[in-house]
């Protein structure tokens, strides 16, 4: 009895272009099919000045709290409505990009929903009150109690 031999396959692959050259390779046609000044006019108009409030919220034992919702308005809108709204990441810190320009910003916790891990309820202390000035970085801090 004869045992049959297979045949080894051969398999070619083709390397696939990479994630950059593709971009580089969009960019290229873009500025081909575009005539230079609308390309460039599209480009300078996504450039708008901005600021940042940057913040970190601290619960009652001084530490970092993860997942709480973070409001902001402007001071001169509606005091029940937020205009944006962030949540902590796992270092308790929040980031939000605002317009540039002379303006006071309102933060405050939304608790609802928010369970501790210890299961007692949090309270903010007051809401914080921002000043932004031009295009800049505000740091700042929420501080929970129980």
């Amino acid at each position: 009895m004869t045992t049959k031999r297979r045949k080894a396959k051969t398999v070619i692959i083709r390397k696939l272009r990479s994630a950059p050259d593709l971009f580089h390779l969009s960019i290229l046609v873009t500025a081909l099919l575009l005539p230079q000044q609308s390309f460039l006019a599209a480009s300078s108009s996504k450039d708008k000045p901005y600021a940042v409030i940057a913040g970190t919220v601290w619960g009652p034992d001084n530490r970092a709290v993860y997942g709480v919702t973070v409001k902001i308005r402007r001071a001169t809108d509606k005091p029940t409505k937020a205009r944006w709204e962030v949540y902590s990441d796992h270092m308790g810190e929040f980031a939000q990009r605002v317009p540039a320009g002379d303006a006071d910003y309102i933060l405050w916790t939304d608790l609802k929903g928010f369970k501790p891990a210890d299961g007692k309820p949090l309270r903010l202390v007051q809401p914080v009150t921002v000043h932004i000035y031009n295009d800049e970085r505000e740091d700042t801090g929420l501080h929970l109690t129980r």
